[in-house]
C-alpha cells in the first residue's frame, strides 16, 4: 500500500529521509563491481531506538512535504513556548 493513499495531505512525519545503498550478493549483478543498489528510506526513533522503513520513489515528495510540515509546526510551537516564558518574565518582573 502506497503511502499516498494511506496518509492525509497534511500529515506530519518526524524523522530523516535517507539513502540505502548496498550489494545484493549476486556476482552477476552490476552492484558487484559498480554502484550499490540505491532505495529511499525514513529513519525516525521509536522507543529509544532507530527504525527504518523503505518508500517507493513515489512515497519520496509525500514524506519530503510531511517532514517539512513536521519542522515547522516544532519550530512554531518553540517560538510560542518562547514568546511564553517572555510574558511570564514580565509578569513576574525579571
Amino acid at each position: 500500500m502506497s503511502l499516498r493513499s494511506s496518509r492525509s495531505e497534511g500529515s506530519l512525519l518526524r524523522g530523516t529521509l535517507t539513502t540505502f545503498r548496498r550489494r545484493c550478493g549476486k556476482a552477476t549483478c552490476h552492484c558487484a563491481t559498480g554502484d550499490p543498489h540505491e532505495s529511499p528510506a525514513l529513519a525516525y526513533t521509536e522507543g529509544g531506538r532507530t527504525k527504518t522503513l523503505t518508500l517507493s520513489e513515489d512515497d519520496v515528495a509525500e514524506v519530503e512535504a510531511a517532514l517539512a510540515r513536521f519542522q515547522a509546526a516544532r519550530a512554531e510551537l518553540e517560538r510560542a513556548a518562547d514568546d511564553g516564558i517572555a510574558a511570564l518574565r514580565v509578569r513576574r518582573g525579571r
